[in-house]
């Protein structure tokens, strides 16, 4: 192979210091670098057989200077490296054809001075994969969708180590036709061969679903932290036809698990779901199912960084909305007609004290004080006032041992209590809970929600992996969720879990044979006060009831 050697005469960037005895304290000597000298090896060249390297389009860099502590790389090719000590570092040119590249490179010395030169080099890169090339059009061109129907067609994963043990591992439980995610199943991404050239086109109908981090550049605020929104698009990225270049995988996943091809679509081109990435990496691909992974940069909500790695699943199927199973059989119901205590036939009162595994402040008791039907409704009310070893009481019904069921709807008419601290729930917890311990045994979260947050309704489903802060939620805002009452509803089947507020969908989870979501349940009803949920309890507060008109379960 023959090398191309570059001699630059350096220069040093003028250096300012008003205080040489200070800086030496803060920075030691300071050296200047000096007789930078860069060769740029292109792999595979041979003249004149292959004068512009093999196409793998790699070229070795190597850096030298005289007092020199550090070298950067600026490839010209939208992709650098701040970092090099040892001056040495191999990169990929990914553009087809033969290219030339304007390299800039900077060597460092102690104090942060630096001295820079510039170096051009052709490179050739050609790299195809026929295979996926036949798989992705058909030989002229196909339509892709997401795959609704299988459980983690949008999933995340890691993406910060070598991921042998950990691919796939933070995968998390998808939705089906969620309405915060249904956009993406009006998605149509059409691929098409134009010689021996790929094109892409995305038809997301004028609206796609964008990655939480990325909401401002659609011009959308973040409202929270943890919901991902569909988003109408006025970016070029959305629209028209992109090129698709190929080029081999470089990912931290092992080999046993990539396919080792990665697409490119041009000009910001995405596949469905908006990670601010244009490049996504084939991990499997035949005639009608293809598993495509994206990298990006992602940040926790305490604003730490962390690589994060997506996974989609496509298919040559047009989705289908499953209709929801039509439960009209009443096989429970309680209208709160009879005054005086909840019916015992149908609940029975749990009592005591104990923070009952979230550190909440309430005692539960069966005083008409806390629990009582009146007026046509079941009045739980949380006071504040000191009774066994705790500062407020409140009520805890259950229809365990009475009524439990596998699957249906049920429906709920409420209305919620007021006041900072105060965390009324409607929810269902696996009747096998005395040996499946919590969250083993499941737990379905009808409706949630705490006084410091008003009108705002939390739906979460808990289970192995997905506890406490874990769980599977998804949120809705309610106006006027404590001055009158409201609907809260969800349909359970084998295949998916809905829950809806006055009859419209907030929250959908696909439920599978696995899960331990296909067995016997029982209702639950309280007010908890505080807690890990329920958060701080204002000062000020006295009491404050939640009422419920009825309770009805269709199978």
């Amino acid at each position: 192979m023959k090398r191309i050697i570059v001699s630059i005469v350096s220069f040093a960037f003028a250096f300012l210091m008003t205080n040489c005895q200070e800086e030496s304290k803060t920075f030691g000597s300071i050296s200047t670098p000096s007789n930078l000298n860069v060769t740029a090896e292109i792999i595979g060249k041979s003249v004149p057989l292959l004068p512009d390297g093999d196409g793998s389009g790699n070229v070795k860099f190597s850096a030298t200077a005289d007092n020199a502590i550090s070298y950067k790389y600026d490839f010209g090719d939208g992709s650098d490296i701040l970092n090099v000590p040892s001056g040495i570092n191999t990169h990929r040119f990914k553009k087809p054809g033969t290219n030339t590249y304007t390299v800039t490179i900077s060597a460092s010395g102690k104090g942060g001075v630096s001295i820079t030169t510039t170096l051009n080099v052709t490179v050739y890169f050609n790299f195809t994969d026929d295979e996926a090339l036949g798989f992705l059009t058909g030989g002229t061109h196909k339509d892709w969708y997401w795959s609704a129907s299988e459980v983690g067609h949008l999933g995340e994963g890691i993406n910060n180590t070598d991921i042998t043990q950990n691919y796939w591992a933070n995968e998390y439980q998808s939705v089906v036709f969620n309405p915060n995610t249904t956009c993406l199943y009006d998605d149509v991404l059409t691929f098409t061969k134009q010689g021996s050239n790929l094109q892409f086109q995305l038809n997301n109908n004028g609206t796609s679903l964008v990655n939480r981090e990325y909401l401002s550049l659609v011009g959308l605020t973040n409202t929270h932290q943890y919901n991902d929104t569909c988003a109408s698009f006025s970016l070029p990225a959305a629209t028209g036809t992109k090129n698709v270049t190929f080029s081999p995988s470089e990912s931290l996943v092992t080999s046993d698990k990539k396919r080792g091809t990665v697409m490119t679509l041009s000009d910001g081109g995405f596949m469905g779901f908006y990670t601010g990435t244009s490049t996504y990496e084939i991990m499997s691909i035949t005639e009608n199912r293809m598993v495509v992974r994206s990298t990006q940069e992602a940040f926790t909500p305490d604003g730490a960084s962390h690589a994060s790695a997506w996974y989609f699943i496509f298919t040559t199927i047009k989705p289908i909305q499953v209709p929801d199973q039509d439960y009209t059989q009443l096989a429970f119901s309680d209208e709160f007609n009879i005054d005086g205590a909840p019916d015992p036939t149908k609940w029975s009162l749990e009592t005591g004290a104990g923070g009952w595994g979230n550190s909440e402040k309430q005692y539960y008791s069966t005083s008409s004080n806390n629990v009582i039907v009146q007026n046509g409704s079941l009045k739980i009310t949380a006071k504040r006032e000191s009774v066994g070893g705790a500062d407020f009481t409140s009520a805890r019904l259950k229809s365990e041992n009475k009524f439990a069921f596998t699957y249906g709807k049920v429906e709920v008419s409420a209305k919620l209590p007021t006041g900072g601290g105060t965390w009324p729930a409607i929810w269902m917890l696996g009747k096998n809970y005395p040996t499946q311990t919590w969250p083993a045994c499941g737990e379905i979260d009808m409706m949630e929600m705490v006084g410091n947050n008003p009108d705002k309704v939390f739906a979460s489903l808990h289970y192995p992996n997905h506890s406490g802060g874990s769980s599977v939620t998804n949120t809705t805002t309610v106006s006027g969720a404590s001055t009158g009452f409201h609907l809260y509803k969800v349909v359970w089947t084998p295949s998916y879990i809905k829950f809806y507020v006055d009859n419209v969908i907030y929250h959908s989870f696909v439920n599978q044979s696995s899960l331990p979501f296909n067995g016997d349940f029982f209702l639950i009803l309280n007010v908890a006060m505080g807690g890990n949920f329920g958060g701080s309890i204002d000062p000020a507060f006295n009491q404050s009831t939640m009422e419920i008109d009825y309770v009805r379960v269709y199978q």
